[in-house]
């Protein structure tokens, strides 16, 4: 079976990204035929005012997928814009693809209000305005044959429109100081491409017929839109795209260093390339249980960040003895975190060493990303030539 996924390159990789994907990766390579792809033309999204990081990030990332196990003999490991049939097809696609498609798919307006920061006003918007637009519909002098449905699309109408308002200036221009977002980067969200990029994704796997991506839940939209386009395409031109499956895989969310998700936005990853000194100064400033002040505090260890980490990096054994001696009050938050260092360190060491190493060598990297390519562009090529053949254009 054939499979593909990709990232978009944003620098080096930390350890969320590894066990919420990359594992998964190196797991598939040794079952299916995997393409993997660096995705540096989605990284334009919302990073087209930085394109001068995208060449290091785009190096960065190979080294840590190489690093973490991602094989170029077993796997095709390809930069997405060295293939310019993506962007051939996705003129194709965007032409048949309703514009209405893309602004249900709803990872596309929580993507650009948490960009933002403005999804809890989104929020109070629709809680603000529910109970009065109950009032109007049920006065519409209509038959409502989905109340439902038309109370949910009136509320993300009418939210929307109050925050494009906002931004314009018709509301209170405190709460956009309160905010600390501009104008000027409202709308920098509201491109084309923004609202485009699922159609790109739909290419990224349509063009190399892949039968199976995997994905967490939060993707599931994208693939339920490249396989609407696949089914459009097909039944208006004849059968060419296969329809993917979602290959849906668990991914865990590994905290960061103050107990939120593991984010480079948020300034708490633990990164590959990290030294031992950095990860040692991270993890001893690790978040704990708040309630546990002093060592003989009982401890609540499934509230703590570290406890999470003792359950991967630490054998089960010491883990239980970890466990009871914090709820007694035994065990004190730095000699846990002491404890979590060691074995997190023995995970990390060979891989900051091998990472080392293919850092020194840019020619294999190159030569890699070229072969990689040169595969993946005679599967793309052959997909467009029976594409122009069936739209008759080209």
């Amino acid at each position: 079976m054939r499979v593909l996924s990709g990232m978009r390159p944003t620098g080096k990789l930390h350890l969320g990204h590894y066990f919420g994907v990359i594992k998964n990766w190196v797991r598939l390579q040794e079952e299916h035929e995997t393409l993997y792809m660096i995705a540096d033309w989605h990284a334009l999204t919302t990073g087209y005012k930085k394109v001068d990081e995208i060449p290091q990030n785009v190096e960065e990332m190979l080294i840590d997928w190489l690093t973490l196990g991602i094989d170029p003999k077993k796997s095709v490991i390809f930069q997405q814009s060295k293939i310019k049939e993506h962007a051939e097809l996705f003129l194709i696609f965007s032409m048949i693809t309703p514009k209405s498609w893309l602004e249900w798919n709803p990872t596309y307006k929580d993507t650009k209000y948490n960009l933002l920061k403005i999804a809890d006003l989104s929020l109070m918007f629709k809680g603000g305005i529910r109970d009065n637009l109950k009032t109007f519909i049920a006065k519409l002098p209509y038959k409502i044959e989905d109340f439902e449905s038309l109370e949910e699309m009136l509320l993300d109408n009418v939210s929307d429109a109050l925050i494009q308002a906002l931004f314009e200036g018709y509301l209170d221009k405190e709460m956009l100081k309160e905010l600390n977002v501009s104008k000027r980067d409202f709308y920098d969200t509201d491109t084309y491409g923004f609202l485009g990029y699922p159609v790109l994704q739909a290419v990224d796997i349509l063009i190399y017929k892949a039968q199976a991506v995997p994905v967490g839940e939060d993707q599931l939209p994208h693939i339920e839109l490249a396989r609407e386009i696949a089914r459009r395409f097909n039944n208006l031109y004849g059968e060419t795209f296969p329809e993917p499956q979602a290959m849906l895989t668990e991914t865990p969310r590994l905290p960061g260093t103050d107990g939120r998700k593991m984010s480079k936005s948020y300034n708490n990853a633990i990164y590959f390339a990290d030294t031992k000194e950095e990860l040692q100064r991270k993890v001893m400033g690790f978040f704990t249980d708040p309630q546990k002040l002093r060592k003989g505090d009982p401890g609540r260890p499934e509230l703590c960040p570290v406890f999470f980490y003792h359950k991967i990096f630490t054998t089960w054994e010491k883990v239980e003895e970890i466990e009871e001696d914090c709820k007694r009050g035994k065990l004190g938050c730095v000699d846990c975190k002491r404890e979590m260092l060691k074995n997190l360190e023995l995970f990390l060491e060979p891989l900051r060493e091998k990472r080392q190493e293919y850092a020194k060598d840019r020619a294999l990297l190159r030569d890699i990303i070229k072969e990689g390519s040169e595969k993946a562009k005679s599967i793309a090529s052959k997909t467009m030539e029976e594409v122009r053949e069936k739209i008759r254009v080209g």
